[in-house]
C-alpha cells in the first residue's frame, strides 16, 4: 500500500500566497478611492490594509524561496492567514464598519480565500515535514 502525497507543494502554495497578497495589496491601495464608496467600506481602511499586505507578501516570498523552508516561517504564515480570516469575520460581526451587501460579500470572499490558503498550507506543511525534500 503506497502513501499518497499532498498534491500542492508548500513552496508553490507560499509563492501563490505571496503573489496574491501583493496583488491584493496593489488592488486595495490603488482602488481604495473607487471601491470604498462602492462597498461602503472606509477608503482609509482599504488603503492601509492594502499597504500592510506588501511587507507580508515580502515575508512570504522570503520564506518560500529559501533552499529549505523553515517550518517556523511557514507556521507564522499559516497563523497569520488564520488570524486575517478571523479578523475579517470579526470586522463584519462588530459595528466598526457598515458595508453594504457588496462590501460584506467582498470581505467574506477574501476571508474564505485566505482561510483556504491557510488550510492548504497547513496540509502541505504536514506533508513536507513527513517527507523532507
Amino acid at each position: 500500500m503506497s502513501k499518497t502525497t499532498f498534491p500542492f507543494p508548500l513552496r508553490k502554495l507560499l509563492l501563490v500566497d505571496a503573489a496574491t497578497c501583493a496583488g491584493f495589496g496593489l488592488l486595495l491601495t490603488a482602488g481604495a478611492q473607487l471601491a470604498g464608496p462602492l462597498m461602503q467600506i472606509p477608503v482609509a481602511l482599504l488603503f492601509y490594509v492594502g499597504l500592510s499586505l506588501f511587507p507580508i507578501a515580502v515575508f512570504m516570498a522570503i520564506v518560500a524561496t529559501r533552499s529549505a523552508i523553515h517550518p517556523a516561517g511557514a507556521w507564522v504564515i499559516i497563523a497569520g492567514n488564520v488570524l486575517w480570516a478571523g479578523a475579517s469575520f470579526l470586522l463584519l460581526a462588530g459595528d466598526w464598519i457598515a458595508p453594504n451587501l457588496l462590501g460584506s460579500s467582498f470581505i467574506v470572499a477574501q476571508a474564505l480565500v485566505v482561510a483556504v490558503l491557510a488550510k492548504l498550507e497547513h496540509a502541505a506543511l504536514g506533508d513536507a515535514v513527513l517527507r523532507p525534500a
